[in-house]
């Protein structure tokens, strides 16, 4: 089934030096835009992290130190990829937990004004694991009946992701719709405020914290009770982006006491 579209759909996929969101960065970025008309684009870029991507990284995506040493980094073609994705929405295999807020860490710390967080997001993992429970190799496989060549390569996931996601809407007309909208509500496991889910919304609509000892407890009434908590996070080991909508609710509710 082909994809009904209101805004172009971006399908990507990352390769990292590891899957600490805070520390680690892109080495291949890999997207396939997908327009209303049917029309695509793709795009792959290596990327130089500019720092040693660890063995154990290496052994899965097959990307090392000197595949990239020649490579831009990030800094010099954000822009372009943000201007690429401008407008778009955003689809991916594990990507509301990983990559988007991954790549929203390095737009952040490049200084690159783009806001992810008024698109609309499709998980085809979540969509799966719903449905199946599976690996993208094996949605691949299930979906798709073929075997995926290049597992763990950006380009290839990305294809593999955009071929089992129309696939899925044939597979399940009863259960999926074939609207943006409804499949980025469908595969969000949670209503996340920042990215990667420290903060989310409640069943009221009110954001809360969603870790640790105030978990579930709304953050406005936390930084009432607790106000060195505001603090502590922002010199903690946490994304930048949670950071941005953590001092962006604190402004707010400084602003309603004045």
């Amino acid at each position: 089934m082909e994809l009904n579209l209101k805004n172009p759909l971006v399908f990507f996929d990352l390769e990292t030096t590891g899957i600490n969101i805070v520390t680690d960065r892109i080495v291949e970025i890999s997207y396939l835009k997908v327009y209303p008309d049917g029309h695509e684009e793709s795009h792959t870029y290596r990327v130089n992290p500019g720092m040693p991507i660890p063995k154990e990284a290496s052994d899965v995506h097959h990307i090392t130190d000197e595949d990239v040493k020649d490579c831009p980094t990030f800094r010099e073609i954000g822009k372009v990829i943000a201007n690429d994705i401008k407008g778009c929405d955003l689809a991916g295999f594990n990507s509301n937990r990983f990559d988007i807020p991954l790549l929203a860490e390095e737009f952040l710390r490049n200084d690159i004004d783009i806001d992810l967080s008024t698109r609309k997001m499709i998980d085809v993992q979540v969509i799966f694991h719903r449905m199946e429970q599976r690996t993208l190799t094996a949605a691949y496989k299930f979906y798709c009946n073929k075997d995926l060549v290049g597992a763990h390569g950006a380009e290839a996931d990305t294809k593999a992701t955009y071929e089992v996601l129309k696939a899925q809407l044939d597979r399940y007309p009863n259960d999926l719709e074939n609207d943006i909208a409804k499949l980025s509500e469908f595969s969000h496991q949670t209503r996340n405020v920042d990215f990667a889910g420290k903060i989310v919304y409640n069943a009221n609509g009110v954001e809360v914290f969603n870790f640790g000892k105030y978990k579930d407890m709304p953050v406005e009434e936390v930084l009432k009770k607790d106000t060195g908590y505001y603090g502590w996070m922002m010199n903690g080991d946490f994304p930048l982006n949670t950071k941005k909508v953590l001092t962006n609710i604190r402004l707010r509710q400084q602003q309603t006491l004045f």
